[in-house]
């Protein structure tokens, strides 16, 4: 009624225009049930054909009936009341068809932000408006094909045609959204809302019956830990001639999740331990005073080597030949074989088998594609066969211990894929699985005091759990604190 009032010029305590009310909302609710039918595909899901017509029918006898009755007592209406009337009338049917959609667009390949908004009905100068309003948060140009954004519009669902366009969200990564809306002076805003990750403790325990990296993903542990754990461990453990079926595995590791649980990133593993046959190795992570990360057993003593004997993510691979005399695969000779040949499936990640400078990366004759790195004064090591190299991995720069430089191939001299792995001390090539090269360096003094207070809080919490289910021989599916 409050509606009607505003385009009405009389005073309603009049029962005259009591009636001219009551002939004007009566008509404007036959012509919004009209439209809403019209908008409504499910209305015949509920309501018959037959008492529709009746409905319509009432109203219009009702409508006929107070405007006889108003003919009667007063004949003549002014032109301004008739206008009036009539602009209700357009703004009720206006305003009924107006719909809010929302809707997910994935970006395809040769989209962009403008093209985007082209394509939902806004213009071109309008959809680059926007697109300086949202570049003061994000830039639009680094949207990514398959990309999801989130598009709430207003559109006349008579005509189909974009009214307006009400929000647009962009999330290029959980926990980090950009928002396009309107402020409360109807003038479009940029912002950027980020998540407050939280740290999700979780662990896991199991048996081995195949390998290692199998028997952790079984337990629900995530792809990029399993990795991890494989390479914290690469320095003691051959896991191929070392790790046999009944094995065990502990592991304990952070996960950073948003506040609606969602997992942002894997974190870090805070513990790991392999028990092999009556051997138990475990492995805390520690960060000292200078910031240096690495891993200790229970007394504080380095497990880091100075370089890894088996550099790969494929830690599986057999020795296909080993360092020293062999009769040559190709030139079916006795010759010196001065390294180890890793026999892996082609594209295996190869990794830095210890922090230094690459000195070579090129094609190298018979080692096909050929990597050199210098770790110290003495120590050099060697990558031959590769298949292809890592992205920004030449000559000058440094790599740090773990890190991918390349893939396993069969380039150059090479009978199948495989890595060709040679370690260099004082200019002379020694057997890698025999040097004996210096140690991480262990904790002492205050940094030791921390360790043991990291250690006796995880030993507290979970070591404990861990040896029950090691007595009940079952394994502890993935589980949170």
């Amino acid at each position: 009624m409050n509606l009607l009032k505003k385009y009405f010029n009389f005073d309603l305590n009049t029962q005259k225009n009591h009636k001219i009310m009551t002939v004007a909302y009566a008509v404007a609710i036959i012509f919004a049930f009209v439209v809403s039918l019209s908008n409504n595909n499910d209305v015949s899901a509920s309501v018959s054909r037959n008492d529709i017509s009746r409905q319509l029918a009432e109203e219009a006898a009702l409508t006929a009936d107070i405007s006889e009755d108003i003919s009667e007592s007063s004949p003549v209406y002014s032109d301004n009341s008739i206008s009036n009337i009539r602009n209700l009338f357009e703004k009720v049917i206006s305003e009924s068809v107006e719909k809010i959609v929302e809707q997910e667009i994935i970006v395809q390949k040769g989209d962009s932000f403008i093209s985007i908004l082209g394509d939902l009905g806004l213009g071109y100068n309008e959809s680059y408006q926007l697109s300086q309003v949202l570049k003061k948060v994000y830039n639009p140009a680094n949207l990514r094909i398959g990309q999801k954004i989130a598009v709430t519009t207003k559109i006349n669902s008579h005509k189909h045609e974009l009214l307006s366009i009400e929000n647009i969200t962009i999330e290029p990564k959980i926990g980090l959204r950009y928002i396009l809306t309107k402020n409360e002076k109807a003038q479009y805003v940029a912002l950027e809302i980020k998540d407050e990750l939280m740290d999700e403790i979780n662990s896991a325990s199991g048996v081995i019956n195949g390998t290692v990296s199998t028997a952790l993903r079984a337990q629900g542990v995530p792809a990029a830990v399993v990795n991890d754990f494989v390479k914290i461990f690469a320095y003691s453990v051959d896991f191929r001639r070392e790790v046999r079926k009944g094995d065990r595995f502990e592991i304990v590791f952070e996960n950073k999740i948003t506040p609606e649980g969602k997992v942002v990133k894997s974190g870090d593993i805070l513990y790991a331990a392999l028990k092999l046959r009556n051997n138990k190795l475990e492995l805390y992570r520690f960060e000292d005073a200078n910031g240096t990360v690495s891993y200790y057993n229970e007394k504080g003593q380095a497990m880091k080597k100075f370089l890894h004997r088996k550099p790969m993510s494929y830690q599986q691979a057999r020795i296909s030949s080993p360092f020293g005399k062999r009769r040559h695969p190709i030139h079916k000779d006795i010759r010196i074989h001065w390294g180890v040949d890793y026999a892996a499936p082609k594209n295996s990640l190869i990794y830095a088998g210890g922090d230094g400078v690459v000195v070579a990366a090129k094609y190298n004759g018979g080692y096909g594609n050929y990597i050199k790195i210098k770790h110290n004064s003495e120590y050099s090591t060697a990558y031959g066969h590769m298949n292809k190299f890592a992205k920004g991995i030449k000559p000058g720069v440094r790599v740090k211990q773990g890190q991918l430089i390349g893939y396993v191939g069969s380039t150059g001299r090479s009978t199948g894929p495989h890595l060709h792995y040679e370690v260099i001390y004082k200019g002379r090539r020694v057997n890698p699985l025999t040097i004996k090269a210096a140690t991480g360096e262990n904790l002492k003094g205050n940094n030791l005091k921390k360790f043991k207070k990291v250690v006796a809080d995880l030993k507290q919490t979970y070591t404990k759990m861990f040896a029950e289910n090691e007595e009940k021989d079952t394994p502890t599916k993935l589980s949170q604190r």
